[in-house]
């Protein structure tokens, strides 16, 4: 022990080197604590108050740049708020530094600290303060006595704060292990996670066939998990990056980040990192990285700032690889500084995903070939909308989203020789080629049915259950068949008849919205004759019809009798915008396109 007498103590204008080191910084930065109140360590400060008769005492933790205090009694405001100090008010740095006891009878007689500034801001006057360490014996700070005004420190008073500190180190070493055991856990988690990850993403790749849907996806599934922001990076023909998908885990950051994805398709140099990974399909590792390193890689000055908001401390970039082996891209794994940077481990997940994103990719390409095919052929199934005087039609069909099949919603329109206008929409079950040339068939029979009759709608849908049953044709469907006809004074009769289908709906010109319901019927194609009902409204002039099929109200996380209802909150005062307007509003409030969707809306004008 010292008693920091005047022979024994230096001047020191800087802070001691020893409070830089790293080891002792990382086991205090392990003690998970900071200047914030710590029940655990304010007893410990009590009890040398008590003990000790001091108005101050202190359980003080010294870094590089200050000292702070998760145990503290009588310290005056401002401090006491703040829990912590700069090194110009710190007696216990010098504790740390020489790793022994300081004891200052008056402090104002001791060159090491008499200009410190604790002095005249804190009071600080007498001072007894015992080493706190961590296993290694790394000295973290000082359990401090303090009072204000000179103090002869006695025998039993110091080994009472001996042995409080040796206690109060106890705590600390606690809070370590503590620490280290968690790191331990994470650690497994992390481990656990990227084998979860990898057994996922194959799954998470295979549940769209759409190649843009399959690279966000893959980015959501990266971040922040793997990294705190990524670059996905696919290549056209000419090597060039020709889509580039960017996800950043702070959403703030959005279009930061989908800003450099916009600069990479044109701003990547020669000496970038990702177009040599796309150039020679060999992954790079960098464990560490600045705006520097963009800055050399790039033809455009405003990646490099755009980098540093994003954050950039190490990073890493993978090929992605067709089956064959051609590079079709590249996944960039991006940290922030104040993240650990990657290492090995990292790099062969990365490598893993890009292989089956490859194969995943490639997939999606074919698919979405097929797609486009698929399309082309489902809207050649569907009429063009006839032309009436007294009535507006509008109608739209939207496939279900990641689905390269044809389906089998449809609707149709066509003008009686009397005049009346004849509405149907319905849907076949199923969702692929045999769905679509079923639509057909069904679409047709329902023209050759009821074109050139006067039959009401529930007869015309009865000797439309005979012909299907009489071809044996294997059609199980829903279906809604409407008939308008113009009437006096600009009213029209409505008369529809529902074979198992959602109800139409109807927009009155004041705004109200009536759901045309009847008692269910079964739906289209059953194997015993049902007798078909008609029922019947009117349309008014500026009143709207809407038919649709499923697609527009079921979901997943909800009934269909929560669709409808929500559907007609959104149809209530729409009746003066414009019909096409109006089908458009609709199909973009699918939030997520779980099936194909068929609207036909009919006004009356």
């Amino acid at each position: 022990m010292t008693d920091g007498s005047p022979a024994n103590t230096r001047r020191s204008t800087t802070p001691p080197g020893a409070l830089g080191d790293a080891a002792r910084l990382r086991a205090l930065a392990d003690t998970g604590l900071d200047a914030a109140p710590d029940e655990a360590f304010d007893r410990f400060a009590r009890l040398v108050s008590d003990l000790l008769e001091v108005p101050v005492a202190l359980v003080s933790l010294v870094s590089a740049d200050r000292q702070f205090f998760p145990g503290a009694v009588g310290l005056p405001e401002p401090w006491s708020q703040h829990r912590q100090t700069p090194l110009s008010h710190s007696f216990c740095q010098h504790v740390v530094d020489i790793e022994v006891p300081m004891v200052l009878p008056d402090a104002r007689l001791y060159p090491r600290v008499r200009d410190n500034l604790a002095i005249d801001d804190l009071g600080v006057v007498a001072y007894a303060g015992m080493p706190l360490t961590d296993l290694s014996g790394r000295v973290l700070g000082s359990l401090c006595a303090i009072d204000n005004k000179p103090r002869a420190w006695t025998a039993g008073q110091l080994r009472t704060l001996s042995d409080l500190a040796a206690a109060c180190s106890s705590e600390l070493r606690l809070r370590i292990a503590l620490d280290g055991a968690q790191e331990g856990r994470r650690r497994v988690v992390r481990a656990h996670e990227r084998l979860e990850l990898l057994a996922g993403v194959s799954e998470t790749l295979a549940g769209t066939l759409d190649v843009g849907t399959s690279l966000r996806r893959l980015a959501a599934t990266m971040v922040p998990l793997l990294a705190d922001w990524c670059l996905l990076t696919l290549v056209g023909p000419s090597g060039q990056p020709r889509e580039v998908v960017a996800v950043h885990r702070d959403r703030a950051r959005t279009p930061d980040v989908g800003r450099f994805a916009e600069l990479m398709r044109t701003g990547l140099g020669q000496d970038s990192v990702i177009r040599e990974v796309l150039r020679t399909g060999q992954p790079r590792l960098g464990g560490v990285a600045s705006p520097d390193d963009v800055a050399r890689g790039t033809t455009d000055p405003e990646m490099p700032a755009i980098a540093e908001r994003l954050g950039l401390g190490s990073y890493l970039s993978v090929p992605v690889r067709a089956a064959g082996g051609t590079v079709l891209g590249a996944i960039t794994l991006i940290n922030a500084p104040g993240r650990q940077q990657f290492d090995d481990r990292d790099l062969l997940t990365a490598v893993d995903i890009g292989r089956r994103a490859g194969q995943a990719i490639g997939n999606s390409s074919m698919y979405g070939e097929q797609r486009h095919v698929a399309e082309v052929l489902q809207h050649s199934m569907l009429p063009r909308l006839p032309h009436v005087t007294e009535l507006e039609l509008a109608a739209r069909y939207q496939p279900a989203a990641d689905r390269v099949e044809v389906g089998g919603d449809w609707y149709d329109a066509f003008v009686q020789p009397d005049g009346d206008l004849i509405a149907a929409i319905g849907d076949v079950a199923g969702h692929d080629i045999e769905a679509a040339a079923t639509m057909g068939q069904l679409r047709n029979l329902v023209r050759g049915n009821a074109f050139g009759r006067p039959d009401a709608v529930g007869a015309l849908m009865s000797h439309l259950d005979g012909a299907i049953r009489g071809l044996r044709l294997p059609i199980a469907a829903t279906a809604t068949l409407v008939r308008i006809r113009p009437g006096r004074s600009g009213v029209r009769e409505v008369t529809w008849c529902n074979a198992g289908h959602p109800p139409a709906l109807v927009v009155r010109a004041g705004g109200a919205v009536d759901v045309l319901e009847a008692t269910p019927e079964p739906l289209l194609g059953l194997a015993r004759p049902t007798p078909r009902t008609s029922q019947s409204t009117s349309l008014a002039t500026g009143d709207t019809l809407l038919l649709y099929t499923d697609g527009l109200i079921e979901r997943r996380d909800r009934s269909i009798d929560d669709g409808l209802a929500e559907l007609v909150a959104r149809l209530a005062g729409t009746e003066t915008v414009p019909l096409d307007d109006l089908c458009d509003l609709l199909l973009a409030a699918i939030q997520h396109r779980e099936d194909d969707t068929a609207l036909l809306a009919v006004r009356a004008r």
